[in-house]
């Protein structure tokens, strides 16, 4: 059973006091890009100290607080008007990471973005500025179509990774499943964009692909997003975008974040022959349940809101 976010009181700019749930974790988010379009929104709720959230299925409002959040986990294609604010939350000691959305369509497919060598340079910036560690790299999903197909997509993946090798540790992507979606089936109709379904050959090939570009890059890690296929014999792993591993390599001196994830460092004991390390131990209690069959995301909080962007 995963645990239940802490319920707290809080008092309303309205000195209205209400009860709100304090999550730990923040997905900043799944929903809304927020880094790109509510940047200043975001740090004003939390110099506020709570959000008022509208659940999408009853449209029932729901008060969250921030005040035991240890760490945000930003998802966007477009984190530049977030940078100006990134001394703040250091100075606020939030733990937070990115997941970059850098993908490389044109305007039909992929709207409302800069141009891809604008969203390269903010990539680096971002990189440079927290550390590359923190910054993830998601080519997601990948799409084919009667013009792009497996060896252009490479093309494009090829073009982007070399300009980030040296930015990040890590990339992530999906497979556009298209024949799931009925709106971004009638959308793409709309546009008089011609989609393939992928398939296990040409799912191998894009795996292949990687790994032989990765000989160039170096990447620590390249993952699939709530994909069932298996394709561990190209060096490939099924990602945690919410990734509790990640934290522990990266939070390990955050006591309240780690409590919260259930780790426990590795303890030494000396006895007379040899040191005998014992294993760390981590909790496996926290797997997201709302989100997809395959998704490996262990539990957050996500504030964002559906069509808002």
């Amino acid at each position: 059973m995963a645990k239940l976010w802490d319920k707290i009181k809080i008092v309303t700019e309205n000195n209205e006091s209400v009860d709100a749930q304090a999550p730990v974790i923040i997905s900043a988010s799944r929903a809304t890009d927020l880094p790109a379009f509510y940047s200043d929104w975001f740090i004003n709720r939390l110099e506020a100290g709570y959000i008022k959230w509208i659940n999408p299925f009853n449209n029932v409002p729901l008060y969250v607080s921030f005040d035991k959040a240890r760490l945000f986990i930003f998802w966007s294609k477009n984190p530049k008007p977030l940078l100006k604010h990134i001394d703040f939350l250091n100075e606020k000691k939030y733990n937070y990471y990115f997941q970059y959305s850098l993908n490389d369509y044109d305007k039909t497919l992929e709207k409302n973005v800069p141009a891809l060598e604008n969203r390269i340079e903010t990539f680096i910036e971002l990189s440079e500025k927290i550390g590359k560690e923190k910054v993830i790299w998601r080519f997601d999903p990948l799409i084919l179509t009667n013009e792009i197909g497996v060896d252009e997509l490479l093309r494009k993946l090829e073009n982007i990774g070399n300009q980030l090798k040296e930015h990040t540790n890590k990339l992530v992507f999906s497979f556009a499943d298209i024949k799931s979606y009925k709106k971004v089936q009638n959308n793409l109709r709309k546009a008089s964009i011609n989609y393939v379904e992928f398939n296990e050959r040409t799912m191998n090939e894009i795996a292949a692909g990687l790994q032989a570009l990765n000989k160039t890059w170096r990447f620590k890690e390249i993952g699939t997003c709530a994909e069932p296929i298996d394709l561990k014999k190209y060096g490939i792993t099924h990602n945690k975008c919410i990734d509790d591993d990640l934290m522990i390599k990266l939070f390990s001196k955050d006591k309240k974040l780690m409590d919260f994830i259930g780790y426990k460092p590795p303890v030494v004991q000396t006895n007379l022959f040899a040191q005998e390390p014992i294993v760390e131990y981590k909790s496996n209690t926290l797997k997201d349940k709302g989100q997809r069959e395959f998704c490996g995301c262990i539990m957050s909080k996500d504030i964002g809101q559906y069509n808002t962007c």
